[in-house]
């Protein structure tokens, strides 16, 4: 997967919004405020994914491309090299892990005001 198809994929989830706060190559994606992926545009292709703390160890043990976060908290973010080793479908499944961490953990009013 190629960044462009990252970023499709993330904006296709519901209330997902696109940023870039930290600079120009580094793209943010948020549901509610909260961020639930980044990508950078300036780099090899990878994505930094939010994940429950024992699966990111399970998947940093089984999969070589997947590793703890730059500049994150290590044991809540994992970093997904786009290398070709992880299939499309497993990538899509992270993500909506990512997601669904991300939106579940939303006061009860942001979720409201999404709708």
């Amino acid at each position: 997967m190629n960044q462009e198809t990252l970023r499709d994929y993330c904006l296709s989830k519901p209330f997902a919004t696109e940023h870039f706060p930290f600079d120009d190559v580094t793209l943010v994606l948020k549901v509610g405020g909260k961020m639930f992926a980044l990508i950078p545009l300036n780099e090899e292709p990878s994505i930094s994914l939010k994940c429950d703390p024992e699966l990111a160890i399970e998947l940093r043990e089984e999969f070589p491309a997947v590793e703890p976060a730059w500049h994150f908290n290590k044991k809540h973010w994992n970093q997904v090299a786009m290398d070709g080793s992880v299939s499309e479908k497993q990538v899509k499944a992270w993500i909506d892990h990512s997601y669904e961490l991300v939106y579940a953990s939303l006061p009860r009013k942001v979720k409201e005001n999404l709708i």
